[in-house]
């Protein structure tokens, strides 16, 4: 790999510190983590720190970055989401597209999918690692039952991630896209009821490995990792957990 030559290239940002445009970033001393404070799994832990962000009333706890891979290509794609659902057995659940999506071509040919929670104003992270998998259209219709009407109509109008076509002079795409929202207001005028798209729903990833990242001073960081071998689904009892070195 070749080395990066600075000298030849300006640095556009270079050490930023918050709204600062450079200078000493944060220290983060709101809390600790040690080992004896940890539940007994990553389920109990990850839901007792998502109340504490709940409590905190911080803006949209369930925001996470997904991650996937395709294969073979290697190519890592992420996005945010939003966690929907933390099941008993440790499943984590987030809705989408399931047709068109980038994110659907990478769990075609990798199931593997991470999800990351940033809580900075907790000075926390939790990082998951798992296999993910579809749930039943049934499960899925459950949670499309609680959606407004427009977020219904919006998933199935949306071919995600396709490419729109300018439709003529001074339109970027958008004109067929309100084209696609139409036709499914037609399609379902009238109707309260409107069935979840085969190609939208739930996404259930269950972990092999949680990571809770506290910020300490001077980087200094508490992490733990809770890990299990793959497959064990609802086996919650059966994880190994270590310190790891900040």
């Amino acid at each position: 790999m070749a080395l990066y030559n600075s000298s030849s290239n300006a640095k556009l940002i270079f050490a930023p510190a918050g709204s600062s445009p450079h200078g000493q970033a944060e220290q983060f001393t709101k809390s600790t983590l040690s080992k004896s404070q940890l539940l007994a799994s990553p389920t109990i832990q990850f839901n007792t720190w998502f109340s504490e962000a709940q409590a905190s009333r911080l803006s949209q706890p369930e925001a996470c970055a997904l991650s996937t891979a395709e294969l073979p290509s290697g190519r890592v794609s992420s996005r945010m989401v939003y966690l929907k659902e933390l099941d008993a057995q440790g499943g984590y659940v987030i809705y989408s597209n399931f047709g068109t999506s980038r994110k659907a071509a990478d769990l075609a040919t990798n199931p593997h999918a991470a999800l990351v929670f940033h809580w900075g104003p907790l000075q926390r992270q939790v990082r998951v690692e798992g296999i993910a998998a579809r749930y039943s259209r049934e499960e899925s219709q459950a949670y499309f039952d609680t959606r407004v009407r427009g977020s219904r109509i919006g998933a199935w109008a949306s071919r995600q991630s396709q490419a729109l076509e300018p439709k003529g002079e001074g339109d970027d795409g958008r004109a067929q896209l309100e084209e696609w929202v139409a036709e499914a207001e037609k399609k379902f005028e009238g109707e309260e009821e409107i069935p979840v798209p085969e190609f939208w729903g739930g996404l259930r990833i269950v972990p092999t490995r949680v990571e809770f990242w506290q910020g300490r001073q001077s980087r200094l960081h508490d992490r733990f990792v809770y890990e299990r071998e793959e497959g064990r689904d609802g086996k919650d009892d059966e994880w190994k957990v270590e310190r790891l070195s900040p």
